[in-house]
């Protein structure tokens, strides 16, 4: 990786963390590239935002997310659309909402969403590598990092290196992003404000081998979801989700499930197109790997398990359906 790009020539190094196997996967890359954990940031983007909803994402992802940059010490920073997906999706003849984040020292800031064209969505994303149309991608992650990094000082005449964990393996579209390139918040011939900040992709060409040799190697326990089954760790109710996956999603939680049903029903079309969640559930098969206290730590929001294990034991999800990006 060091070949490739000097990573010792950044002041600040992103890592953008879902807390899924391939963000995790890149902060052990960068990790093992001698990047010293001073210059090493954790940035997660809280899908549901921070307002009370709860309708797509993992209860736990975002004690987990803290509690691995805990154990690895090195800072968390969260950031959000305020009001999440849920508030996003419901726009009707209205402006997005704010970006909200935290700075350095944890105090939240909020910027935007005063500004633009009202428009009205009331449907969910669509699968398709249309980030137009599939705009959860665009709105709740890309735009919030960015907005995020364009609004402190801190990042004004420094350099930042900004890692995300797009593997080509998961799609064809993915295997075509660039490796490194400036990120879309660089501003390095800003004649009042220079920022310097470059996006890399390390894990790229990586295949998904790779990635749990790295994390064996740390021995990490990973996100509760692929103990669960799941292949691939985004929401709950990822829009990519496959019939077992939300067949499964169903028998551990209904509620969730059925939220999402009703908001289908209430806006006559489907996250699929062609068919409902509802009849996804009833074609799917919930994964036999579930149990009980992978359930609980999935749907609870305090993670409580040690981060590091004795014994790194592959978990159940691995190699299965990732079910992500086309």
């Amino acid at each position: 990786m060091e070949n490739e790009i000097n990573l010792q020539s950044y002041d600040k190094v992103i890592i953008a963390f879902s807390g899924g196997k391939d963000s995790m996967a890149c902060f052990l890359e960068v990790l093992d590239a001698g990047v010293p954990k001073e210059k090493i940031e954790l940035w997660h983007h809280c899908i549901d935002g921070k307002e009370g909803s709860k309708l797509m994402d993992w209860a736990c992802t975002e004690d987990y997310c803290r509690k691995i940059a805990k154990a690895f010490g090195v800072p968390l920073y969260l950031s959000w659309k305020q009001g999440g997906f849920e508030r996003e999706m419901l726009r009707e003849n209205s402006l997005t909402a704010p970006t909200m984040f935290e700075d350095e020292n944890h105090v939240v800031h909020q910027v935007g969403g005063t500004t633009g064209k009202p428009s009205t969505r009331l449907k969910f994303p669509q699968v398709s590598p249309d980030l137009s149309v599939r705009w959860c991608s665009a709105y709740l992650k890309i735009d919030v990092c960015a907005a995020a990094i364009r609004n402190q000082e801190r990042f004004q005449n420094k350099r930042t290196l900004l890692v995300t964990g797009e593997r080509g393996e998961e799609s064809k579209a993915r295997s075509k992003y660039a490796i490194f390139e400036p990120d879309r918040a660089d501003n390095r011939e800003g004649k009042r404000i220079t920022r310097t900040v470059d996006h890399y992709r390390p894990i790229r060409d990586w295949k998904e081998q790779a990635v749990w040799d790295i994390i064996g190697k740390y021995k990490v326990r990973v996100h509760p979801a692929y103990y669960l089954g799941w292949g691939r760790v985004s929401c709950a109710a990822c829009i990519f989700g496959s019939k077992d996956q939300f067949a499964s999603l169903a028998q551990i939680n209904p509620e969730q499930v059925e939220n999402i049903a009703k908001y289908e029903d209430k806006f006559g079309v489907t996250i699929k197109r062609k068919e409902t969640v509802r009849e996804l559930v009833a074609k799917g098969t919930p994964y036999k790997s579930m149990k009980k206290d992978d359930i609980k730590d999935a749907l609870t929001e305090e993670y409580d398990k040690p981060i590091f294990m004795d014994i790194w034991i592959l978990p159940a999800g691995a190699f299965g359906e990732s079910c992500g990006p086309l």
